[in-house]
């Protein structure tokens, strides 16, 4: 009470007296009154309307003392700057006690900013003989008149409920306007088309690149398999950002109550379960994938400067994955434990730092920068390898034009990435540094509207550019796009032509599943060093950790193996067409099966290109399912490490030209 007492002796202090317009409040032994008043109402008018529910029980009398105590609190007695008269605890009880009764029939609750308890214990009227001798004269200036800078007041239609935990503009309880504190009605239904739009163009373009991975599991191998999980993150960002278009701001902003004088307001903690729920996906996917990139840029960098190979890098996959999950894992719980979450009005979902600058400064700002900064300098490092390999170590001109494309691929590939997220970040410091400008020009506009006190000499206004949000959330989307790029070749363009005229056999799911099952362990691979050779039969490769200038460009070959793959999608479909109708000619395929026997005992030619060894693995376990168990052990068993036999390159010719 004490403490009380001293900050509305000191509140005081800096205003001056009105006469008293209140109706209830007429007739009293004093005419002058100051404002803000003991129950921290701005002006007259927003006391009247908190004292409306005790008029039944003043115009009853249900207590003598009802009113003056009313009085005294809504309309306290104007005296001398630096003291405040305040109400005796007997006179709150009497009137408590008196009038509990006929407030309940009211279904009219005593306050808890009226417990007797918070008044100083003594038992005089109100208000005192030293009170009436002390008043100051009246003046003419009403309760709107500035005087001085009051900061904000909660108007009463931005109030929430206490343990809720609201914030807004530095005030608890409180929390801003919804849809849009900035905007007005037209502007937020162009912005909400305009990110639907947005949403649906990145869904289906990182869904696109999600299901390119799954017709072929084996196609995308380290170091270019985080941008399938970079393209995961931002199917499920698009999502959200759908979905709140769908929604619009149902999810984002709180209900209208009109009978408690609530006008909508934004979302704010975890008390919204669905709000809760676009909160962990959006921020979750949205740190993950920025994650990614980075894991992308390292894979880059093991790959050009220590020379590692697909299989050195693949057995970290378990550590890549444990800190891309892991990590915004952390941080989406340490948000929801402060209870940071806030609905976003004008996009429909619901994120954070969209109204607390500190939130946004460490846990958006600091993060995204990180990351930008580590990827960056991994990625000019890696760029700078390769370049230095192309131009010292002497190469075919084939893997030299290889090797450049790859650069230029990369390359592309992080500028769209990170001109995206570089404009996101700007536009998230440009409303860090002029937030408080906006809302000094939202008070001024708005103080009249809400009743509340208007700033004092402002001396800069502005509003916020429209075309800056629409810039946020096209590149907060955009950003997902470009892994897209990198799965778009004729290889894909076949893969699909396939796979949606039924031409995808059994066998290439087959394969799939024993490549993947083929992957080291990870437990053991944690542990294995990265130089150790790994011996995979099933593709007839084996990629060391360190080599000669062919590790180089290993990361090039691979690449290109997208368009050199075309041709040998065509040729297996005329190989199988081709037994097809031979089934029931004996003598072909008798003729057949003699072209492959001599095939197996054949010189051995020059490899072109290492997809012959997945060509020809493929057509002699297709064709040995056509031939009898004879023909098969007559011919001279081959065993497949670290190459390819001549007889594999032999069969995929004759499969050609029996085809």
């Amino acid at each position: 009470r004490p403490a009380l007492w001293i900050s509305l002796c000191f509140t005081h202090s800096e205003f001056s007296c009105e006469p008293i317009r209140l109706r209830m409040c007429q007739d009293l032994p004093y005419n002058t009154t100051f404002m803000p008043n003991l129950l921290n109402h701005y002006d007259q008018q927003t006391a009247a309307l908190a004292m409306e529910p005790f008029h039944p029980m003043v115009n009853l009398v249900c207590s003598a003392d009802l009113r003056m105590f009313l009085c005294a609190l809504y309309a306290p007695v104007c005296t001398n700057y630096g003291r405040m008269s305040m109400p005796c605890q007997s006179l709150c009880q009497r009137a408590k006690d008196e009038c509990h009764k006929l407030m309940e029939i009211f279904g009219v609750a005593w306050p808890d900013d009226m417990e007797c308890s918070r008044f100083p214990d003594c038992d005089e009227p109100y208000p005192r003989q030293e009170d009436l001798q002390t008043s100051s004269e009246p003046t003419d200036d009403s309760s709107m008149t500035v005087q001085r800078d009051y900061g904000f007041w909660c108007p009463r239609e931005l109030k929430v409920d206490p343990d809720l935990g609201y914030t807004f503009m530095g005030r608890k309880d409180c929390s801003a306007p919804c849809p849009s504190m900035f905007f007005n009605q037209q502007e937020l239904t162009f912005t909400r088309y305009f990110i639907g739009v947005v949403s649906i163009v990145c869904l289906s373009a990182t869904l696109f690149t999600f299901l390119t991975f799954l017709i072929d599991v084996t196609r995308f191998r380290y170091p270019e398999r985080p941008i399938i999980f970079y393209a995961v993150c931002y199917v499920m960002v698009s999502l959200v950002f759908f979905l709140g278009f769908l929604l619009e701001d149902r999810i984002a902003c709180n209900a209208v109550s009109p009978a408690q004088f609530r006008a909508s307001t934004i979302t704010q903690g975890s008390h919204n379960k669905a709000c809760t729920l676009f909160f962990m996906v959006l921020y979750f996917f949205t740190m993950a994938g920025s994650v990614w990139w980075v894991i992308l840029t390292i894979t880059w960098f093991l790959a050009a400067v220590p020379k590692w190979g697909s299989e050195a890098i693949e057995k970290k996959a378990l550590l890549f994955h444990a800190v891309a999950w892991g990590l915004p894992g952390a941080l989406t719980v340490t948000l929801l434990a402060l209870n940071k979450i806030e609905g976003d009005g004008i996009s429909g979902v619901c994120f954070i730092g969209l109204y607390d600058i500190d939130t946004l400064r460490w846990f958006v700002l600091a993060p995204l920068c990180l990351n930008v900064a580590v990827g960056v300098s991994l990625l000019l490092v890696g760029i700078v390898a390769l370049n230095r390999v192309r131009m010292e170590i002497p190469l075919e001109k084939e893997n030299q034009t290889k090797l450049v494309k790859f650069m230029i691929r990369m390359g592309v590939f992080s500028v769209l990435y990170l001109v995206p997220l570089l404009t996101v970040i700007g536009c998230y410091m440009y409303e860090h540094t002029y937030r408080s400008i906006w809302e000094t020009t939202w008070m001024e506009e708005n103080c009249r509207r809400y009743h509340i006190p208007c700033p004092y000499k402002v001396e800069q206004t502005g509003r916020p550019l429209m075309v800056l949000f629409l810039i946020k959330y096209l590149m907060m989307l955009v950003v997902g796009i470009p892994s897209v790029f990198w799965v778009g070749s004729k290889k894909t363009c076949f893969e699909w032509a396939s796979f949606l005229h039924g031409r995808r056999r059994k066998d290439g799911v087959n394969e799939s599943r024993q490549v993947l099952q083929e992957q080291p362990d990870f437990a053991q691979s944690l542990l294995r060093e990265p130089n150790t050779p790994i011996i995979r039969k099933s593709r007839g490769t084996s990629t060391q950790g360190t080599s000669t200038h062919a590790s180089s460009t290993h990361l090039a070959v691979v690449d290109d193996l997208d368009e050199s793959k075309a041709s040998s999608v065509h040729s297996k479909a005329s190989y199988h067409g081709s037994l097809r109708r031979s089934r029931d000619d004996r003598s072909d395929t008798m003729a057949y099966r003699g072209t492959e026997e001599r095939s197996f005992h054949g010189s051995m030619p020059r490899l072109d290109h290492p997809l012959s060894t997945h060509s020809s693995l493929h057509q002699i376990d297709d064709h040995s399912r056509h031939s009898s168990q004879r023909d098969v052990s007559e011919a001279p068993p081959t065993l497949i490490t670290h190459g390819t036999t001549a007889s594999d390159s032999r069969v995929a010719e004759n499969d050609g030209t029996s085809a």
